[in-house]
């Protein structure tokens, strides 16, 4: 089969052909009918050698839909051809965290060399993949795989960011999102469908700003250095009781620091390296700073059916397998508007 793998250190990713996947006790092999390209997807190919995690070569994706195209031994409760979405941060499974669902935090993954598809393990970037655990599966119910790939990552993972801040989002709060790409455009989106909060938007990009405005953003904003000072007028200076930064970069991660209200939640949830001091005079009074990564298996389920709702949708393109590095090239270059989208048999 054909399968997009980063297979140096340094190099572009490339497609390849690859044995067949076949599944063994237990698991499940998905003919893909969709993968997400994503930003950690650069991050991880931009890692030097030193300190690399994960064996290469690796076959990405860690955003993946199917069609259940054969079962391992023992595995129930699917069937061929059923129509499934990957949750994809995969754990042990019987750890405490793992038992409550948050598979995302698992406490023995590490130990137990446990990894992503894509992300250590093979990933969606194929023809097929295998499914370690038919618990990692959560059925379509009529969702189109394009749609509905995004929402794995792109829509789990703001979702979960925003779930504990909820409370703070009562009427006449205000939220900030920095960055509307993939993730942000669906943060906005969230947050239009579960408060009733104020929702700013800050990119760098005004094609990426008009999409915001597309998907619900009250207001919007450059990200640039007037920007704090903006959303501290528009709120009165009183300043954001929620704070999303999708970058986290260290100039946004300043951003973040510097809307924010009294009693704030700010959340880091982009991984490009920026930090913000926490401490007694450096943000505001009982303003909290959380780092999240992805979401548990029961927000996963929450999130799809946010989309079966019409509460939330995806703004992607579209892209071959054999077309996927290009994918890869307009992501790194910040022109991809929403989520790229590869169609390994399209």
């Amino acid at each position: 089969m054909k399968a997009l793998q980063y297979r140096e250190i340094g190099s572009a990713p490339e497609v390849v052909t690859v044995p067949d996947p076949e599944p063994g006790p237990g698991q499940v092999l998905l003919k893909v009918t969709a993968a997400g390209a994503c930003h950690s997807d650069i991050a991880v190919m931009s890692w030097p050698a030193e300190g690399f995690p994960y064996a290469l070569p690796m076959t990405l994706g860690h955003e993946g839909v199917g069609t259940v195209a054969a079962l391992g031994a023992g595995v129930s409760g699917l069937a061929e051809g059923d129509a499934v979405a990957v949750y994809g941060p995969w754990g042990c499974g019987i750890c405490l965290n793992c038992a409550a669902g948050k598979e995302n935090y698992c406490l023995r993954a590490a130990d137990l060399d446990i990894n992503p598809p894509g992300l250590g393990s093979p990933g969606s970037m194929a023809e097929y993949m295998i499914v370690d655990d038919p618990r990692h599966l959560a059925p379509l119910n009529g969702l189109d795989p394009v749609d509905a790939v995004p929402l794995t990552d792109a829509g789990l993972t703001p979702y979960h960011a925003i779930k504990p801040t909820l409370p703070k989002l009562v009427p006449g709060a205000t939220a900030v999102v920095i960055g509307v790409g993939g993730l942000g455009h669906i943060a906005v989106q969230i947050l239009r469908a579960l408060t009733s909060a104020r929702v700013i938007a800050l990119d760098v990009n005004e094609d990426k700003l008009a999409l915001a405005r597309t998907v619900g953003a009250h207001e919007t904003l450059l990200s640039d250095d007037q920007a704090a000072a903006k959303v501290r007028d528009l709120t009165d200076g009183r300043g954001a009781q929620a704070v999303f930064d999708f970058v986290g970069a260290q100039p946004t991660v300043t951003t973040a620091g510097a809307v924010a209200s009294v009693e704030a939640d700010i959340t880091i949830v982009g991984i490009a390296g920026g930090t913000l001091p926490v401490g007694f005079g450096a943000l505001p009074f009982e303003a909290s700073v959380t780092a999240p990564y992805w979401g548990s298996r029961s927000e996963f389920h929450e999130v799809l059916e946010l989309a079966r709702a019409g509460a939330i949708s995806v703004h992607t393109e579209t892209y071959s397998l054999d077309d996927a590095p290009r994918a890869y090239e307009r992501l790194h270059d910040g022109t991809v508007n929403g989520r790229a989208v590869v169609l390994p048999h399209g």
